[in-house]
């Protein structure tokens, strides 16, 4: 695309070049002098401007440094940023090429931004975008908590277990107790004599 752009502007500026004194006669006869509209000046000359400028864009992208992404860090380029150093990954909106606010925490407790450009094309700017967003575990993601912006409970709200219940007594004695507990509901007392020994 870049290329495409480039060569559409060295034709524009052939063109112009070319043709620049067929033009002066042309822009003479229609244009009059008090206009001051150069007559030197081509629309091929516009149209070489505007192919240089995606032009230069487009070739800039194509010479961003790779992005790797590992478990314990992301490489852009040489530099190395630990997922536990991003506090903020804010989206932009631009999602072809991604472009991504990344604010990191600074040695001398700073935070910096940095923008992150990714020119791929859409299942690969996607993709990028799901693992920064995945691994950045420490970070607000476009101002949301990480457990909230995946759907996770938090760490307080999260559901207590209960308490794991041990066997204290074997199954002969809790049907003992069980039939204590019984006669105490039914009779009152545990005394085993019969009410005609009282």
């Amino acid at each position: 695309m870049g290329l495409a752009a480039t060569a559409g502007m060295l034709l524009s500026a052939g063109i112009a070049l070319r043709w620049g004194a067929s033009w002066e006669e042309i822009v003479r006869a229609w244009v009059p002098d008090w206009v001051g509209f150069p007559a030197s000046f081509s629309p091929a000359w516009l149209a070489a401007i505007l192919f240089a400028l995606p032009a230069v864009v487009l070739l800039m992208l194509a010479f961003r440094p790779a992005i790797e992404i590992d478990e314990k860090h992301l490489k852009v380029g040489t530099r190395q940023i630990a997922w536990s150093s991003i506090r903020r990954l804010d989206q932009t909106g631009w999602n072809i090429p991604l472009a991504v606010h990344l604010t990191l925490r600074g040695e001398n407790g700073e935070d910096t931004r940095v923008l992150l450009v990714h020119p791929g094309d859409a299942d690969s700017c996607g993709s990028l975008l799901r693992y920064l967003r995945r691994y950045s575990r420490e970070a607000l993601l476009d101002g949301i908590p990480y457990r909230q912006f995946w759907g996770e409970p938090s760490k307080t709200a999260q559901k207590q277990l209960p308490a794991p219940r041990y066997q204290l007594l074997l199954p002969e004695e809790e049907e003992e107790v069980e039939r204590m507990f019984q006669r105490l509901k039914t009779v009152g007392h545990l005394d085993q004599r019969s009410s005609d020994e009282k």
